[in-house]
């Protein structure tokens, strides 16, 4: 089992901050560390937020969010073993291309420590403001996918899909273990099925209305449809009974999430603050050593 902490970069956005964060989870030895994105979020919107009961965004529009890959790459910076993760980089609003050098260069640069957290996007919105249809964001996903495994395989790169097509291209330097694992984000059986045909992991995300449990079988059943081994595929999961302040036992419910399917137990890093010199060695000891 392993433990990762969720919204570090609009919970700790400056360069500072994302060191400081970074060394602790490191050093109580979570696994990884995530970070969210949008790219511009509207003064108003009518789209409903998926991840909280009252459809919105919490916090406003004015609130901190770095880029997702440059407060990883700070992050990366400041410590060794430590995993970054976008959770979730919205891909069909990333020049495909464009996020494949990114991404590569960062994990050539890391040493071989990140991983692509994708999703589809909700914020319509958004998409107007960036000019990208919000129609057909799967499939474009779906192309987007295959068009960065492309780049990051061959040495003179071609592709030709529904939404991008490049011929005979080169992208250096590639990922230290010849592609980044692309986790698919999001709470829908769409996404789900999406990370059993395509994806190295599956992260329904916190905070979703439903019960993201079911999911993992759709993901499953998905993975051997598409001739793939379907235990490949890493599951995510939140375990809110794991969490400072909870009431419940840590060990149990984490337990519980084992015995679910989970492979990597996703927790919101707030819960931990605010003295996480204290807080995050504490939870270290008591439950990450447990599971080791």
């Amino acid at each position: 089992m392993k433990f990762a902490l969720h919204f570090g970069n609009n919970t700790f956005p400056d360069g500072a901050a994302a060191a400081r964060l970074a060394r602790l989870a490191e050093a109580a030895g979570f696994d990884s560390v995530f970070a969210v994105d949008h790219v511009v979020l509207p003064d108003a919107y009518d789209s409903t937020y998926p991840y909280a009961a009252g459809g919105r965004l919490p916090g406003d529009q004015f609130s901190a969010m770095p880029d997702p890959l440059i407060w990883m790459a700070f992050a990366a910076a400041a410590t060794t073993r430590l995993r970054l993760m976008t959770g979730v980089i919205i891909l069909p609003l990333r020049n495909p291309l464009v996020l494949a050098k990114q991404v590569a260069t960062l994990d050539h640069m890391s040493g071989g420590r990140i991983e692509l957290g994708i999703g589809v996007g909700w914020l319509r919105e958004e998409f107007d403001a960036l000019g990208v249809p919000f129609a057909a964001r799967g499939r474009r996903a779906d192309d987007y996918i295959a068009a960065m495994r492309a780049l990051w395989r061959d040495e003179s790169a071609s592709f030709a899909g529904e939404f991008v097509r490049f011929h005979g291209v080169s992208c250096s330097p590639r990922p230290v273990a010849g592609a980044v694992p692309i986790i698919v984000g999001g709470h829908s059986e769409a996404a789900a099925r999406r990370a059993g045909r395509l994806g190295d992991g599956f992260f329904p995300s916190i905070g979703a209305q439903v019960d993201t449990m079911p999911l993992l079988e759709v993901a499953r059943r998905a993975a051997a449809a598409a001739g793939r081994d379907p235990d490949a595929i890493e599951m995510l999961g939140d375990c809110p009974g794991a969490l400072p302040g909870s009431g419940e036992d840590p060990l149990a419910a984490v337990e519980v999430r084992r015995k679910q399917g989970i492979h990597r137990v996703v927790l919101p890093v707030n819960r931990f603050m605010p003295d996480l010199e204290e807080s995050l060695p504490r939870f270290g000891e008591t439950v990450i050593r447990a599971f080791a």
